[in-house]
């Protein structure tokens, strides 16, 4: 089977190696040479241009958009409108926003092009793991993509689905990584508390490595928690700085809009939102209050 992959960042990149390994034939498309290069030389055929990317696949074309979510989609399918056919397939495979999956997926139905939203877990082990791919769209579009989403799952019958229409598996992936920032707020949040019991002298890293095997808290992301603090128990040079994806606000979003309590993930967000308030004015004020109302003192900056 073949297709196109647009967006070659190391995630994109991954994926296409896998499916070439797979035995399938990928044109690979990024604004980077080197990063078509690098595709050329895993066995792929490079394209300079999205004319070219789709003259070098034969109708009806299948399309895999690797792109970061927003108005990078938007560019990249306003591009290949101007020269895709009616019955070819677009996936868009990155983290957009759902309801923008949804609202693309119409308008190019009117088109006569297939949409399909694939939300798509694995990071830079994806490679060597597999992918977990969560997908929504018509039963029609979502069946020609099946030889390529078995061979880039963990397995042909498992971490894959159809999980709904349209939609349906940004969705679904906006979920995953809302839940995914709040088992990420969880650990952090426990091993710090072990790290400030001064008197056990604790070796976060042992403690790790045993709640790996057999614990009910073990997970893939404490098996990389062990591995950083192997690496670098105390953590140094790296600054308490988090950033977020913009999923887990939209599953906060969409948890108020559906009357759905969701404590734990929305407080996972604000502690991220606050490792980045360098001037920590609430905090300052708080300060000025509590020695306006009690005398408790303030502390000075040196």
């Amino acid at each position: 089977m073949e297709l196109g992959m647009i967006g070659l960042g190391r995630m994109g990149a991954n994926m296409a190696e896998r499916l070439l390994k797979g035995g399938h034939r990928v044109v690979g498309y990024a604004r980077t040479h080197e990063k078509v290069e690098h595709i050329v030389k895993k066995g792929g055929v490079g394209a300079s241009s999205l004319e070219e990317i789709i003259k070098l696949l034969k109708p009806p074309r299948l399309i895999w958009l690797m792109v970061p979510a927003g108005e990078a989609v938007e560019e990249t399918i306003k591009g290949l409108l101007s020269c895709v056919a009616k019955d070819d397939l677009i996936v868009d495979g990155g983290n957009s926003y759902y309801k923008d999956s949804i609202r693309r997926g119409l308008m190019l139905k009117e088109k006569g092009i297939h949409y399909v939203d694939a939300g798509v877990s694995g990071g830079i082990w994806g490679l060597k793991e597999g992918y977990s791919i969560m997908v929504g769209g018509e039963k029609s579009a979502v069946d020609r993509l099946i030889p390529l989403i078995k061979t880039l799952a963990p397995a042909e019958d498992k971490g894959w689905g159809h999980v709904g229409p349209g939609g349906a598996g940004h969705f679904v992936k906006m979920v995953h990584n809302g839940i995914e920032y709040g088992m990420m707020q969880a650990y952090a949040e426990g091993f710090s508390l072990m790290r400030h019991k001064d008197d056990f002298n604790m070796d976060l890293r042992q403690i790790a490595e045993i709640w790996r095997h057999g614990s009910v808290v073990r997970s893939w992301l404490l098996d990389l928690t062990a591995d950083a603090l192997s690496q670098n128990p105390d953590l140094k040079a790296i600054k308490p700085y988090v950033e977020d994806s913009g999923e887990g606000r939209w599953t906060v979003s969409e948890a108020i809009d559906l009357n759905v309590p969701a404590p734990v993930i929305t407080l996972s967000l604000l502690q991220r939102l606050r490792s980045r308030d360098l001037e920590s004015f609430s905090d300052r004020l708080i300060a000025v209050m509590r020695d306006k109302f009690g005398g408790h003192g303030i502390k000075k900056e040196e």
